[in-house]
């Protein structure tokens, strides 16, 4: 089946609709049956969508194919020119100029609606007339109200927004589920393999913000010879397989590998994608999408540009804020079981994400807007138990101990002038020998295993001072606490980690300047009692309140608390170094950052939902810390036992004072002192920090 076949239902469904919808748009841009400023902001709204309906038919056609790479560029500015810093200002898709423009109470809501009407560009340019249908369809039916006489009540308008998501929801909820394991839905895969590489209107099929990043990654990657172009993806497809192996998990059974790339890296994606298909895997990209209902600015789309404006997606990361109950959440839950049921044999086929990230934007700190939605206690509490309830679910038709993943990170040129340099070096500290790792980490892991505890201390200006309880082990012959984690699904190579303890694991964790997940923090302090989080704060904005709300939002995810669910220490020195030479610490991805220093995730551990598969070390020894006292409730208690995130912490070497073991018999010894490795036979570890 093709792609077009694959959606002829949705389009035979709609193209009668979406003709009427296209000329009622087209009526409402010269209209001036409603009053002033709403009007104002109809006729943009409506000559929007109305450009979109456009381009998808020009899409559908092939007629954007004949267009030439100056006006492809021309039309990617025009889309989203409004939403750039320089002219964000004076966009309905700023919350502050709708509430201005509009009042406060119908800016929120049609800045909202603004926003998600935009989030369908890239649907244009896949040919996905259904969702340009309902949503042209919904515009149109809130233009009606304001046709009135009398003006509507903002409640009228957030019920018609609402049930708008609560019947067409099922089918977003369907579209996500079927793309796990629709090789059909190749739209993205076909881009990868049938576009001529070296002409980079191809970059312009996927209908995403393109800018220099993705112009110039393209570039460099066609200029590199195909021997290094292969082993880039070797070491990417590889770290999958072997993902595989080392926790016993049978690839055999599984069919579709899910792809999740950078646009302007079709180059290695080619050689990656025949890679995967000799292990009998075809590739499918998952469809997340970035309304507001699937979570819009949640970072889950699967193929990504560079953002245009972050501030943009901040001010409507909360957006579903609108609208979200209690009902809405349930109904979601039972379409999202639905989806899985009838396709219930394909979903075990999946194998699960083989990511490509990239790094060195320059850094993002958020202001928050006023007229932003923001969730209210009761929202919160429903994200939570969306999250775990949709987490269980998935987990019963994709095993989580059936599945694995890998992820593996690249520069992209905005990370300054020495991007080539530092992309040889990346792609270096992704191909380190994995064997002398391997011997100087298990020399760490032996002395671990002789502790009950660490004691973590910072320097400086530094202010951690942490001890992590570990699990004890029954026979230390067979069995070890760390995991040696080399270059396999997480690459690159370089930490030894575990699921500490929680009773017992007490103290205070302090990062001067930490990014993550994009964010950044200043001075960034959580404080642990018996492993759980007790409080916590920053110093990103002036009031404490903000600050406390930026962390429970962005860190612990809406949750009261969270537990430390893994303690590793890095032993990537070279990344350090890299990080040191070109001046980029703060830039470097969490994937890499957090092999260049310990740290400390806040959530569910490494082996959640798969603590009962058994895994062992290179030595043979099995890892017994898979759990915590969280994650043992989850036989009897399974809403209760996870937490649906995991966030990692690290503390840079030059931050970091000691790490020192605590023994049962009251002596100690050193594994870090003065941010050095003190373990015999890690010297090697030193020689970057020196």
């Amino acid at each position: 089946m093709s792609y077009q076949e694959f959606w002829k239902p949705y389009r035979e469904e709609t193209e009668e609709r979406f003709s009427l919808v296209v000329k009622r748009l087209e009526q409402m841009e010269t209209e001036e049956t409603a009053a002033y400023p709403y009007r104002t902001y109809f006729r943009h709204a409506a000559s929007f969508l109305r450009k979109l309906c456009s381009l998808e038919e020009q899409s559908y056609q092939g007629d954007l194919q004949h267009k030439s790479l100056e006006e492809l560029q021309r039309l990617n500015r025009e889309l989203y020119e409004e939403i750039l810093p320089e002219h964000y200002a004076d966009s309905f898709a700023n919350p502050s100029f709708a509430a201005a423009q509009l009042g406060e109470d119908y800016g929120r809501l049609l800045g909202m609606l603004y926003a998600d009407l935009r989030s369908l560009i890239p649907y244009a340019f896949e040919g996905r007339i259904y969702e340009l249908t309902i949503f042209g369809e919904l515009l149109i039916e809130i233009y009606n109200c304001f046709e009135q006489e009398k003006e509507p009540q903002t409640e009228e308008i957030r019920r018609i927004i609402y049930w708008f998501y609560h019947d067409y929801g099922e089918i977003f909820t369907e579209i996500s589920v079927l793309s796990q394991s629709s090789p059909e839905m190749d739209f993205y895969v076909r881009i990868i393999m049938d576009s001529d590489l070296s002409d980079l209107r191809y970059l312009y099929r996927y209908g995403f913000y393109i800018s220099e990043n993705e112009r110039k990654i393209a570039e460099f990657l066609n200029q590199m010879p195909e021997r290094e172009i292969q082993a880039m993806a070797d070491t990417y497809t590889e770290g999958y397989r072997i993902g595989f192996e080392v926790t016993g998990k049978d690839l055999s059974k599984k069919k579709y590998v899910d792809l999740r790339y950078p646009v302007g890296f079709e180059r290695m994606m080619r050689a990656a994608v025949k890679n995967f298909q000799k292990m009998g895997l075809q590739p499918v990209v998952s469809r997340n999408g970035e309304i507001s209902f699937s979570g819009r600015g949640n970072g889950n789309r699967s193929v990504e540009s560079v953002s245009p404006n972050r501030q943009y997606e901040y001010d409507h990361k909360s957006d579903r804020a609108a609208y979200l109950d209690k009902a809405l959440v349930e109904r979601r839950l039972e379409a999202l079981r639905t989806a899985y049921e009838n396709c219930k044999e394909r979903a075990a086929w999946y194998a699960g994400p083989a990511v490509v990230e990239t790094f060195g934007q320059e850094g993002f700190e958020p202001k928050n807007c006023p007229f932003a939605y923001q969730f209210h206690e009761k929202q919160q509490k429903l994200n939570v138990y969306w999250a775990n309830q949709s987490m269980q679910i998935t987990n019963n038709y994709i095993r989580g101990e059936e599945r694995s993943f890998t992820i593996i990170a690249y520069p992209i040129p905005e990370i300054g002038a020495q991007f080539e340099e530092i992309f040889a070096k990346t792609v270096e500290v992704n191909t380190l020998d994995y064997r002398q790792y391997q011997q100087m980490q298990q020399n760490i892991i032996d002395i671990l295993d002789q502790g009950e505890s660490v004691h973590v201390t910072g320097k400086g200006k530094n202010t951690t001072d942490l001890r992590i309880a570990f699990c004890q082990l029954q026979n230390p012959e067979k069995e070890t606490i760390f995991e040696n984690c080399v270059a396999d699904v997480n690459i690159p190579v370089g930490e030894v980690f575990t699921s500490p303890a929680l009773k017992g694991t007490n103290g205070h964790l302090h990062v001067t300047e930490v990014y993550l997940n994009g964010l950044k923090y200043l001075d960034l302090e959580l404080d642990f009692k018996d492993g759980m989080i007790s409080a916590y704060s920053c110093k990103n904005f002036e009031t404490e309140e903000e600050n406390q709300a930026f962390v429970r939002e962005n860190i612990l995810r809406h949750h009261d608390t969270l537990p430390m669910g893994e303690f590793a220490i890095g032993t990537n020195t070279t990344a350090y170094r890299m990080g040191l030479d070109y001046g980029i610490q703060s830039k470097l991805p969490i994937l890499i950052a957090e092999k260049t220093g310990p740290h400390f995730a806040v959530g569910d551990t490494c082996y959640s939902r798969a603590e009962d598969t058994p895994v062992f070390n290179p030595d043979g020894k099995e890892i017994v810390a898979r759990e915590n006292e969280i994650s043992r409730l989850r036989k009897e208690d399974s809403q209760n036992a996870y937490f649906n995130c995991h966030t990692d912490i690290t503390i840079p070497y030059d931050e970091l004072d000691a790490i020192t073991v605590l023994r049962k018999d009251g002596s100690s010894v050193d594994v870090i002192r003065d941010g050095k490795f003190a373990v015999p036979g890690t010297e090697a570890l030193n020689q970057p920090l020196l």
